[in-house]
């Protein structure tokens, strides 16, 4: 892993990048265990298990209930079961009804659900609008959305301490357009599932920045900022007095962005990636980045 990391800290040669960087960015996420020979049942009970979590997380209400009433009217009753189209009133508990406000209620909870669900959708469809890849009309562009969008959404019904916050489809996209884009077919045709355990694995190295109520804690976002300002006097006393004196510029205005999506919006996409590889090069994560001569050279 050393010499994976210290060749990725000098970013992949961009010919060799299409097939070498989906299994380093894995392997630099601890997605993929050292040991190749681990590789294959690793990755099928990861993909086994982010079906289960699409199968229990993101069905319809309607469609849980029709199989939870089928299961036991086929224990009771199989020839019955087999005809049974609609339930019947008397069938229809409290906690199954569209209606319950019960905590409960997979009905409640598909409503509670709704805001979350729609500005998941607002943001991934402004998720670069530059790149066919994501944006438009095509097929390839409103699959990679709906792919995008249920990463997030599982994402934050497992971690209803963060749940969503906006911007954190920018930081999920490099992830996806590498592994989707990936030469071996059957990895880029699991890329959905490998994206969502990599971007946990991503986010769990920096997830209190997304946490407001630790904004003002040691380990939140303000602290995260202040010591990044700390270190841009360190290596660039000029460019900090220029910023913060003379301007004075506060450097929540520029250094928040930069924190919390990992500076996806400053480049142009194949620059982030780039950037990305010796990024995630860091064996301390993301957050150690901009304990580097960084945050200088990027203000350049």
């Amino acid at each position: 892993m050393r010499e994976l990391r210290r060749v990725a800290s000098q970013g992949i040669p961009h010919a060799a990048a299409p097939a070498l960087r989906p299994t380093l960015w894995k392997l630099l996420l601890g997605y993929l265990p050292s040991d190749r020979a681990l590789w294959s049942s690793e990755l099928a009970n990861k993909r086994s298990q982010y079906k289960h979590f699409k199968d229990d997380l993101l069905m319809n209400p309607s469609e849980i209930t029709r199989r939870i009433y089928n299961s036991a009217a086929h224990d009771i009753d199989d020839a019955k079961s087999e005809t049974r189209i609609l339930l019947s009133r008397s069938q229809i508990t409290h906690e199954d009804h569209p209606l319950s406000l019960g905590k409960t209620s997979v009905w409640n909870q598909f409503f509670q659900d709704t805001d979350l669900i729609e500005q998941i959708d607002r943001d991934v469809k402004r998720t670069h609008p530059d790149i066919h890849f994501f944006s438009g009309d095509s097929q390839l562009a409103k699959s990679n959305q709906d792919a995008l969008k249920n990463i997030l959404l599982i994402f934050a019904k497992l971690n209803p301490g963060i749940r969503y916050v906006q911007g954190m489809n920018e930081v999920l996209a490099p992830l996806f357009y590498v592994f989707k884009n990936d030469p071996d077919e059957e990895n880029a045709a699991f890329a959905e599932a490998d994206t969502f355990f990599c971007f946990v694995e991503l986010l769990s190295g920096f997830q209190d920045n997304f946490c407001q109520q630790l904004d003002n804690s040691i380990v939140g976002i303000r602290s995260t900022i202040t010591r990044l300002s700390q270190l841009l006097k360190e290596h660039d006393e000029e460019l900090w007095r220029h910023l913060e004196v003379t301007t004075q510029v506060n450097p929540q205005f520029y250094a928040f962005r930069w924190i919390t999506l990992l500076l996806t919006q400053e480049f142009n996409f194949s620059d982030i990636l780039h950037i990305w590889d010796i990024i995630l090069s860091d064996p301390e994560g993301p957050q150690h980045v901009w304990g580097w001569p960084l945050p200088s050279a990027i203000c350049h």
